[in-house]
């Protein structure tokens, strides 16, 4: 805390503070998150923003609220936000920018899996996701991380990091530097034009997905923060690289790192249980989707490690390298499933 006490933020949002007390979770590598619990098992999820990451947090705050009504079904848990003294959800103090939200009881999240009922689950509420969201009016989503999954921006991001970066730091990283040259080869041939534009999730990796402890159900997609327009490989894609690899994403030994064929089809298989949504061209993009994602969050872990690490919280200085590493491996060992990937979405979602 750098002004004031959390206590006093529960209080501007309604909440005794007296009656509660806070514990930080520390998963998430953008926001400061905190579990916030008081007396007859209420909970909730006290959050300050990054406003350094995201430079508008009103404007983020606008694209949940547009999108917020619409994620709510028979089999989609709704998350709500509390509103302050003054009728809004989100606290502006002191420069900072604070909200609470509900907190879903005996629910809980994975940050990986080797259970093919909890991959088939991850594919249905990402797919049930899309199914609430799939009439609403794209254009009124602002961008709230311009140009976020943008290939050709983030590629001049890492140009411009690889040459300020000091020596030593692209000596230490030339491995990683080769591999993202050789990948911006192989995705020259990964096609936008053709597909629909959609409100996107664009951050679906497994622990972004809140399970029932009771049933391993999947609830809803949580971390709203990056809801913004995209294209629906870009949430495929995401979300292959944590269910069907069960090795953690700064992981230093990749002999550990796997693409599991099973997992794979499980959430496949998840996703096609919905209504059909994809056009055929959104099913063609799949397959080098599930390259580009693992491919550009590592490509940002690097250009982060020769930026001095401004971007992610990193626990040891060349955290960001060995996510970057790890990062592109898989995306090595999804490229060699290309074929398999491309026979078997046909198969399912066509």
């Amino acid at each position: 805390m750098t002004h004031h006490p959390i206590l006093s933020i529960l209080e501007e949002f309604n909440l005794n503070a007296n009656k509660f007390k806070y514990t930080s979770l520390n998963s998430g590598l953008i926001n400061d998150t905190y579990l916030v619990s008081g007396d007859a098992e209420q909970q909730y999820i006290l959050q300050k923003i990054n406003h350094n990451v995201f430079k508008d947090p009103e404007m983020l705050m606008d694209n949940i609220n547009y999108t917020l009504p619409s994620l709510s079904a028979k089999d989609y848990a709704q998350i709500t936000f509390l509103s302050t003294k003054d009728g809004q959800n989100c606290l502006v103090k002191n420069g900072e920018f604070w909200r609470v939200m509900t907190f879903i009881p005996n629910s809980t999240t994975y940050d990986t899996t080797t259970d093919t009922d909890i991959a088939f689950e991850a594919g249905r509420i990402i797919g049930g996701f899309h199914g609430l969201l799939k009439t609403v009016d794209a254009e009124v989503i602002k961008d709230t991380l311009p140009k976020f999954h943008n290939l050709a921006h983030r590629t001049q991001e890492f140009k411009e990091a690889l040459k300020n970066a000091a020596p030593e730091k692209k000596e230490i990283a030339n491995n990683a530097i080769q591999q993202a040259h050789h990948f911006l080869k192989e995705l020259e041939h990964l096609n936008n034009e053709s597909l629909p534009i959609r409100v996107c999730h664009n951050d679906t990796k497994l622990n972004n997905i809140l399970f029932s402890n009771a049933t391993k159900k999947a609830l809803c997609l949580i971390d709203l923060d990056t809801i913004m327009k995209g294209y629906f490989f870009y949430d495929f894609g995401d979300a292959i690289r944590t269910v069907v690899n069960n090795a953690p994403e700064d992981e230093q030994n990749h002999d550990l790192i796997h693409f599991d064929k099973n997992l794979f089809k499980a959430f496949v298989d998840g996703l096609a249980s919905n209504d059909s949504f994809l056009a055929t061209a959104d099913i063609k993009s799949l397959p080098l989707g599930a390259v580009f994602m693992p491919f550009i969050h590592g490509l940002r872990a690097l250009t982060d490690y020769l930026n001095n690490n401004k971007y992610y919280k990193v626990s040891y200085e060349n955290q960001n390298l060995d996510r970057c590493l790890s990062l592109f491996n898989f995306a090595e060992k999804a490229l060699a499933k290309k074929e398999f990937m491309t026979d078997y979405v046909q198969q399912s979602l066509s």
